[in-house]
């Protein structure tokens, strides 16, 4: 991955000056990538990374400890948390990214070209390790139908799921941003994620990446 960490960091203010400004993020990224004739990774990283105090603000309030999911309807936003666990695991730490409304993404998170890997076992287990841990009543698992291996990721989850007891299920879906959302309202449920548009949309957010990583 590329990037040039100077240039970026002046990148970076002024994207966020701009966002704080009111100006839109596809347009003011596009200004601001184009004035620093940034590389593919190096936007990449500033969508993903950079918003606006106030949007930050209401993501930040949205995130609760991971010990409040005792006891709770817990949905997983499966290969956004499962690929950022993975990148751990691979020691592809230069990925890994705390953004600034204090969320943990992934640099690699493209779900349309996932491949099953050496870590992805591992990173499964840690996941539902950590999660069992904290006890949710009911764990939901999402993953896209439309990519590669999702059918064999759901059944790899749903068997180590019954290996620590958890109560729980795997969804295949095309619509899985859409069936969370839906879901965390007729559920109240905490949302394990890092998606902004899914943390915009949904009332309690952890994020499990985080966890991981802090004692990795």
């Amino acid at each position: 991955m590329q990037i040039e960490k100077n240039k970026l960091k002046e990148a970076a203010f002024d994207l966020r000056f701009l966002l704080n400004r009111g100006y839109r993020k596809k347009g003011a990224l596009q200004f601001v990538a184009n004035k620093y004739v940034l590389n593919k990774d190096e936007r990449n990283y500033l969508a993903r990374s950079i918003f606006s105090d106030l949007i930050s603000k209401k993501r930040q309030e949205k995130i609760i400890d991971i010990s409040k999911i005792k006891d709770e309807f817990l949905l997983v936003d499966g290969y956004n948390v499962l690929i950022t666990v993975e990148s751990l695991y691979n020691e592809d730490y230069d990925s890994i990214i705390l953004c600034d409304d204090m969320v943990i993404r992934d640099l690699n998170a493209v779900f349309g070209k996932y491949k099953f890997n050496n870590a992805t076992e591992m990173a499964l287990n840690k996941i539902l390790d950590l999660i069992s841990l904290y006890a949710p009543s009911y764990t939901y698992f999402f993953f896209d139908s439309p990519v590669s291996f999702s059918g064999k990721l759901a059944d790899l989850t749903k068997k180590i799921m019954v290996g620590y007891n958890l109560p729980g299920n795997v969804c295949l879906s095309k619509t899985v941003d859409t069936e969370i959302i839906r879901l965390s309202k007729l559920k109240n449920a905490v949302v394990a994620t890092g998606d902004s548009v899914i943390i915009d949309k949904v009332d309690q957010v952890v994020d499990i990446p985080r966890y991981i990583l802090e004692n990795f």
